[in-house]
């Protein structure tokens, strides 16, 4: 958080942090403390149990991602045989706390906002899961170890350039990250589904944005660029640079667009990124092909 506060300060010519400890590099303690001191407010017709429950469904799925992510042989969690799989199918369980965040508040703008969130997680699920799809023809496997051998020689970036591509911008739209950032739209919705959460609740919010933002880089990282594979450093250290580097483009990009329109969102979606995901599809075959 602090480094995004630093990078769009630079893009934006802006000062940044500075104030608070050595050059700003206590703020984010400061938020926190900040945020932690909060009442915890809840509207008077709220639905109480869904409302608590909307943060949690958010924040804990993004922690739950990086179970199956290889950070350097050998360090992973669980290597499961359906470890592509998993990644994929954990982070949408947080469309549904999104939805019921902005249900249980009791509040249009909230519900909207829920709204939108679950029609474009549905909408770009489908063009991320087909590009992955490529990917696990070519390593021949759904287990992540698998997915990295397979780049040896290789990253698979080099042979499905277009997958790289549509992966990143619809994890952008996944996980709600300007330019796509329709559902908490401020102009529109005033934060959209966490409108009335406040405290630790809507702090939860927060990490779980920058929490699943990591875990979708550092899955390209292992997808597309080999994660730890390279020479001379420690396979951990690889893996850091290029999912930080990931990061790094997907801050460039949030603090550079402006935000989309909803009807843009949703016909990008169907009319752009799917048909182009199903050209990936035909590349990998192809690739695969010459390759046997």
């Amino acid at each position: 958080m602090l480094v995004e506060r630093w990078i769009s300060a630079r893009i934006q010519l802006r000062v940044g942090p500075r104030h608070t400890g050595p050059y700003g590099t206590l703020q984010t303690v400061a938020d926190i403390v900040k945020l932690l001191m909060k009442e915890d407010v809840r509207p008077v017709q709220a639905d109480a149990m869904a409302f608590r429950l909307g943060p949690m469904l958010t924040a804990v799925p993004a922690v739950m991602s990086f179970a199956v992510i290889p950070f350097g042989a050998p360090l992973i969690m669980r290597d499961l045989n359906v470890g592509v799989l998993y990644f994929l199918a954990v982070p949408g369980v947080t469309a549904v706390g999104l939805l019921l965040a902005g249900w249980a508040s009791y509040d249009n703008y909230s519900f909207l906002g829920g709204l939108r969130s679950s029609a474009q997680f549905i909408s770009y699920e489908i063009p991320r899961t087909l590009v992955v799809v490529g990917v696990a023809m070519l390593a021949g496997s759904l287990r992540m170890s698998d997915v990295l051998e397979a780049q040896r020689s290789v990253p698979f970036v080099l042979l499905l350039p277009l997958g790289f591509v549509v992966y990143i911008v619809t994890t952008l739209a996944e996980i709600n990250r300007t330019p796509f950032d329709i559902p908490e739209a401020e102009s529109e919705l005033v934060a959209g589904y966490h409108t009335e959460y406040s405290g630790f609740r809507w702090a939860l919010f927060f990490l779980a944005e920058y929490g699943a933002l990591f875990a979708a880089s550092g899955f390209a990282a292992v997808l597309f660029l080999g994660g730890g594979n390279g020479p001379l450093l420690p396979p951990f250290v690889w893996f850091l640079i290029k999912t930080l580097a990931i990061v790094f483009l997907n801050m460039w990009v949030r603090w550079t667009l402006p935000r989309f329109r909803s009807d843009q969102l949703m016909r990008l979606a169907w009319k752009v990124f799917l048909p182009l995901s199903l050209v990936n599809l035909v590349l990998a075959g192809l690739v695969l092909q010459a390759v046997n």
